[in-house]
C-alpha cells in the first residue's frame, strides 16, 4: 500500500496476490485505490491538476489490467455550492485515461444531494484494460451478466438509484440517533475480470463528531456506530453473495 503524494487522504493497494484467470489467460493484475476527495472539489483550480497527475503517474507505474477508484465526499464537505465541480472532474480524468490502454470505463457519481434518503456522495469509477479478453458486470436487477462490455464510456452521474448495475444503500438514520442523519453509506458492484468474480464495495464510515465525547468512553459511542454499519453492510453483501467468492472493499473507514 502506499499514499498518493496529494493534500488529503489517498490510499492505494496494488493486490499482493493476482486474480487467477481461468483457462490459459495470465493472471490479472488490479490496483485499488479510495480516496476522499471532499477538498478536490471545493478548491479544484488548485488541486485537481495535482491529483490527476499523481493519479496517472501510480496507475502507469503500476501498470494494472483493472483499476478500481473508490470515491467519498463527492462534490465535497459543501456539495450544495461545489456540486457543479463533479461532470469537470470527470471530463479531465476521462480525457487523461484515453491517453492509456484503458478502453473501458465505467463510472458511477451519486450526485443527487436532494434526495435526502438516497444520498451517499459515493463514486465508483473502473477502468478495464485493453488486453482484458472477458469483462462483464452484473446486473442486479436480472441477477446475471450484462453481456460482455463494449469499448468506451458509460458514465452514470446525478440520480443512479435506477442504475442496475451497481447496488447503492445509505444507512438507516436509527445508525446515529444522536447526530444529523449523515450521508454515509456503500455502493457495490460485481466484475468478472477474465473469468473470476470479484465483488467491490465503497464504503465510507462514520468520523468522530466530537474528541471530547469519543474520549468519554470505550469503545467510543462512534467507535461502536461505525462497527454497527460495518456489520450491517457485510451481511447485507454475504446473503446476496452466492456467486462471487471475492468481495473487496475499498473504502474510507474513520478509524
Amino acid at each position: 500500500m502506499f499514499r498518493l503524494k496529494v493534500p488529503f487522504d489517498t490510499q492505494v493497494w496494488e493486490t499482493s496476490e493476482k486474480m487467477e484467470s481461468k483457462g490459459d489467460q495470465s493472471d490479472t493484475k488490479l490496483l485499488l485505490v479510495t480516496a476522499n476527495v471532499g477538498s478536490l472539489f471545493e478548491d479544484p483550480q488548485r488541486l485537481l491538476t495535482i491529483w490527476l497527475e499523481e493519479f496517472i503517474s501510480n496507475a502507469t507505474r503500476v501498470n494494472p489490467k483493472f483499476l478500481a477508484l473508490h470515491l467519498q465526499e463527492v462534490g465535497g464537505k459543501t456539495y450544495e455550492n461545489s456540486m457543479g465541480n463533479v461532470q469537470e472532474f470527470i471530463r479531465c480524468l476521462c480525457e487523461e485515461m484515453a491517453k492509456t490502454d484503458f478502453v473501458h470505463v465505467h463510472i458511477y457519481m451519486d450526485e443527487d444531494f436532494k434526495s435526502a434518503e438516497h444520498f451517499t456522495a459515493l463514486g465508483n469509477i473502473y477502468f478495464g484494460h485493453k488486453d482484458i479478453c472477458l469483462l462483464r458486470i452484473w446486473n442486479f436487477l436480472t441477477h446475471d451478466w450484462d453481456e460482455k462490455l463494449d469499448k468506451g464510456n458509460r458514465i452514470y452521474s446525478g440520480n443512479i438509484e435506477n442504475v442496475p448495475t451497481k447496488e447503492k444503500a445509505k444507512f438507516p438514520q436509527h445508525f446515529f440517533p444522536e447526530c444529523k442523519w449523515s450521508r454515509k453509506g456503500f455502493m457495490r458492484t460485481r466484475w468478472e475480470i477474465n473469468g473470476t468474480a470479484v465483488d467491490l464495495v465503497n464504503i465510507h464510515l462514520f468520523h468522530d463528531a466530537s474528541n471530547l465525547d469519543a474520549c468519554k468512553d470505550f469503545p467510543s459511542v462512534y467507535c461502536k456506530t461505525r462497527r454497527r454499519a460495518l456489520v450491517h453492510t457485510i451481511e447485507r453483501v454475504g446473503k446476496q453473495n452466492t456467486l462471487s467468492r471475492n468481495t473487496l472493499f475499498i473504502k474510507d473507514f474513520n478509524e
